[in-house]
C-alpha cells in the first residue's frame, strides 16, 4: 500500500509544532494516498493542462480536469500560477475564501509556484499568510518557515 513520504526536516517540523513551537500542519513532500476528505492543491496553468509536476499527479491520480485551471476537482484544488504574480494572489485569496468555507476539507498545499511557474517560497508563501489560522489547511514546510520567522 502506498504512503505519503515525509522527509526528515518535514518530520521534525510536525513534532515541534505538536509541542508547540510552530504548526504541525505539514504537506507531506511526497503525497501518494489522500482520506476521504483530503484535497491535493497544486499549481496549474489557466488552460489546465497538466502536463508536468504536481499538476501531473493531480491529474493522474486525484481527479484533476483537463482543461480546468483552477478550483475544486475531484480530490483537487487548481491554482493558476503560470500567469504572473498578481494572478497567483488572487487565485490563492480565492483559495482561501473556499477554504474557510469548507473546514470539513483538509487541504494540502504543494510548494505551488516553485516549480514548472519559476518562483521562489519568499514570492509565494506571503501569499498564504492568511492560511495561518485554518487549521484545515497545510503547508510546504518551506512555506512555514518563511510565514513563522523560522528561515
Amino acid at each position: 500500500m502506498q504512503q505519503n513520504v515525509y522527509t526528515e526536516e518535514e518530520k521534525n517540523w510536525m513534532a515541534e509544532g505538536e509541542k508547540g513551537s510552530h504548526s504541525a500542519r505539514v504537506t507531506p513532500s511526497m503525497v501518494n494516498v489522500l482520506g476521504e476528505n483530503e484535497i491535493f492543491v497544486f499549481g496549474s496553468n489557466a488552460q489546465g493542462m497538466h502536463h508536468g509536476g504536481a499538476a501531473r499527479v493531480a491529474y493522474d491520480k486525484f481527479g484533476a480536469e483537463w482543461g480546468n485551471g483552477e478550483g475544486l476537482q475531484g480530490h483537487t484544488y487548481a491554482l493558476p500560477t503560470m500567469e504572473g504574480v498578481k494572478s497567483t494572489q488572487a487565485a490563492v485569496d480565492r483559495f482561501i475564501e473556499y477554504a474557510k468555507k469548507h473546514s470539513e476539507l483538509k487541504f494540502l498545499v504543494t510548494p505551488v509556484g516553485c516549480g514548472i511557474a519559476g518562483y521562489t517560497p519568499q514570492q509565494i508563501a506571503p501569499m498564504f499568510k492568511e492560511a495561518i489560522s485554518l487549521e484545515n489547511v497545510y503547508l510546504p514546510v518551506s512555506f512555514w518557515k518563511l510565514l513563522l520567522g523560522k528561515e
